[in-house]
Parts: structure tokens; sequence; C-alpha cells
């Protein structure tokens, strides 16, 4: 697929976001074809440039950054700086998209709230991630992914009963934020074409984790004496019955998913599993037949309990690690891997967007920008612009 092809191609994208929920909207726009431009402090830019999560630091900057902010472009402003506004404001007018993802209060201050900038270009959707929303209690509080998932009670579902609260590996209370924003970005664009007018997308970082978390907080609204307990041995999902979980082997993990007790026991010859073979004894009986089969599999090889399992299409998988995967076939034949070489000589490597349209991937083709790396050829752009304002004020 040519970059001409892409669903978003014209769309232009100025993405004042920091850190990751809202870049990573922004990246995935860039990815269907906007052009986005990354508008940054000078000198400074994006605190994200230097947000050290690890050691891993690409050309003096973060790798997150690097990963979060490919294809986009670098533009420089200080918004506090009032005669730099005039350029902001011409490339504001032009833009079909905005995104910002600062505490409540910080657009408005600086003049760039929805209504403000509402009143240069009536046609812009205007994406905006708060942390908690934009008024109660929480609102002034920093919407930080691990803090996300603290109160939104998502880390009592993780991990087994005794393990207290678990937090997720990634940050998927940026990332869900940023997915949802991005669907609620191109409803709007949507809904433009027929109204001819732009609006203001909003989301928070928590409704977006009670939203992931539908499932088990729906049944606890409806069954408030229904416990949401996680599973005291091998936790998974603590909404499930039976054996779901992952289960130490002879050499590695094994995970088993939906699977009647009964065939469990006969195909892993395991008769202790049989008095709880009865389908309504799957979750009250949960913990016995979890900790039955934690006993059991250890004796025997991954690969043994598969060749066992697979062909009676009982849902299963071996656990694997970064290296086991990477070095998987079944890996290999996603070809999800891109590399996007960078100005310093090096080479950043990192997935590509996971969406096929026509049977063809969406590759990337530039890495991140430097710092006010467009600023020359936006700001020709600008002066374009005017000069053709200029023209037709004269005809």
């Amino acid at each position: 697929m040519s970059e001409l092809q892409r669903p978003l191609d014209g769309l232009l994208v100025l993405d004042f976001s920091q850190f990751l929920s809202g870049p990573s909207a922004a990246l995935r726009l860039a990815d269907l074809g906007a052009r986005v431009i990354k508008i940054e402090r000078p000198e400074r830019g994006e605190d994200g440039r230097n947000l050290y999560l690890s050691d891993c630091v690409l050309e003096g900057e973060s790798t997150l950054f690097h990963a979060i902010n490919r294809d986009k472009e670098s533009f420089c402003v200080n918004l506090k700086d009032p005669t730099q506004r005039d350029a902001l404001n011409t490339l504001i007018k032009q833009a079909d998209i905005l995104i910002a993802n600062f505490r409540p209060g910080v657009m408005h201050r600086l003049g760039l709230d929805y209504q403000s900038v509402k009143s240069l270009n009536p046609g812009i959707v205007y994406g905006e991630i708060s942390g908690y929303g934009l008024v109660g209690p929480w609102a002034e509080r920093p919407g930080q992914d691990l803090l996300l998932q603290a109160l939104s009670g998502l880390t009592w579902l993780s991990g087994s009963r005794a393990d207290g609260p678990v937090a997720m590996g990634v940050p998927v209370a940026d990332i869900f934020t940023g997915a949802q924003l991005v669907q609620g970005i191109l409803a709007a664009v949507f809904a433009r074409e027929f109204s001819g007018e732009g609006s203001h997308v909003q989301i928070s970082m928590l409704e977006a984790m009670l939203d992931f978390q539908f499932e088990p907080l729906t049944i606890a609204l409806h069954d408030p004496e229904q416990s949401i307990e996680r599973a005291a041995v091998n936790g998974a999902h603590a909404l499930v019955a039976g054996a779901y979980g992952f289960y130490r082997t002879q050499d590695g993990y094994i995970a088993l998913s939906m699977g009647r007790v009964e065939d469990l026991a006969r195909l892993l010859d395991c008769p202790a599993l049989l008095p709880f073979s009865d389908p309504a004894l799957a979750f009250a009986e949960r913990d016995a037949i979890k900790q039955i089969l934690a006993d059991h599999l250890p004796c025997q090889t991954t690969a043994h309990w598969l060749s066992l399992l697979e062909p009676a299409d009982i849902w299963c998988a071996e656990v694997l690690d970064w290296e086991q995967l990477l070095a998987h076939e079944g890996f290999k034949t996603l070809d999800m891997l891109q590399s996007l070489p960078m100005p310093g000589g090096n080479a950043l490597t990192t997935s590509r967007c996971p969406i096929r349209i026509d049977e063809q991937c969406l590759w990337g083709s530039q890495p991140a920008p430097q710092l006010g790396q467009h600023q020359a050829t936006i700001n020709q752009e600008i002066q374009s612009f005017h000069n053709a304002l200029k023209g037709k004020s004269h005809e």
C-alpha cells in the first residue's frame, strides 16, 4: 500500500500531548496516514524525550520517546509567548485534529482550550485526555498509569488471592486510553463529513480503565452478593471457573484455557480430577481443581502435555518469554518488526502498526523527529498560507 492510499491521508493533526497516552493516539493516526506535527517547547521539547524508563537510550533520548513518536514532525513554540502565537494560530486554522493530555485547566490558561481553538477553526476535532475527568476530588491528581491502575480497582483482578494488588506489566491505562481517544476522534471526523462541524472529544484515563473492566464490573453491579474474587491457586481470570490459568511443567509453563475437567482428567492421566467432573463444581471447587493440576503437571514437559491436549482441541498454549517468542516461527510469520534509520547512524527497531488494510501492513517511514527538525519547513508553509490570504484580499 502506498502512502497516498492510507485512509487518513490529507488530515493534519497537531499533537500537543506528552508522555504516552496522547502521543500513542497521535501515532496511530500517523500510522493511518495523517500528517502529525508535534508541538514542543523550544530547547527542551516534550518531557517524554527524557523519560528514561530503562538504561536503553537511543541517540541521547528515551527509547520510549522514539517508539511512540515515529512518523511525526517537530515544531517548537513557546506557548506562553504571545509573539509566537500567530504562527501557531495559522497551524490551528489549517488543522483537522488537535490532541492534548494536560491536567484540567492548563490548555485554558494557555488560551488553547476547545472554545478558543474552535473560534479559530470551527471544524476542528479536539481530542482531550485527562486523568480523572475535569471535575471532582481527583481532577487535579497526576494522570499517571500506575496511579490509575491503583485507583480503578484493576490491580485486584490479576494474580492469585494472596498476592495483594498486582499491577499489569505494561502501561495499560495509557495505551487503552489512547486507543479509545482514536475511536472518538475518528467518529467525530466521520460525523464532520455530514455536519461540517468539529467536536470536542474527551476521555479520562479513569473512565477508560472502568470500561476496560466492564465485564467484572457489570457482574458486581448486578449481583452484589457475588464476590469477584481471584482464585487462591494460579489465578488468571477472576470470573472463569475450572482449570483456567498458568501451570509449571517439568521444563517451563503451560496455559490452560477452556476445557472440561472430565476431559482433562482423562487426557492428562490425572484421576484425582475425576471427583470434580460435574460442571456445577467448576467454580465452587476452582481452587481444588487448580491445586491438583499444579501438583500433577510438573511431572512432564510442556511439549508432552501439548501433544496430548492440542489434538483433542483443548485450548492450551506454551508460555513464552521474549527470547522464545522472537525466535518462534509463529512470531516471524507476522512480520511485526520494523527498523527505521536514525540521523546518528543508529536504527530504531520497534513494532509496526498492527492494522492491515486490504491485506497490506502499515509500515512506518521515519523515526521520531529531532527537536525542531521541521521548524524551517513548517514556517515556510505558514508564510505561504499568509501570502495566499494576502493575494485573495487584493483580488
